[in-house]
């Protein structure tokens, strides 16, 4: 897939774990563990919205595209 998923990097730079996330989120752990884990097909604008406005980023630090792979 041309999309990857750089959720775990944000995670860590606001030292966050999967549990606390996903509370905050308010998503399961096993949804959020599939997106963390690139094998999500799709994902929610307000799945998007509330995962940047918990780690205080844009999507584009969740989200790259590289069109080569």
């Amino acid at each position: 897939m041309a999309i990857q998923i750089n959720l775990d990097v944000m995670m860590a730079k606001r030292k966050l774990r999967l549990k606390q996330l996903s509370q905050q989120v308010g998503i399961t752990e096993a949804n959020l563990s599939v997106l963390k884990n690139g094998k999500a097909k799709a994902i929610r604008f307000t799945t998007l919205e509330k995962l940047c406005e918990v780690l205080e980023c844009q999507p584009g630090d969740i989200l790259l595209f590289h069109p080569d792979e």
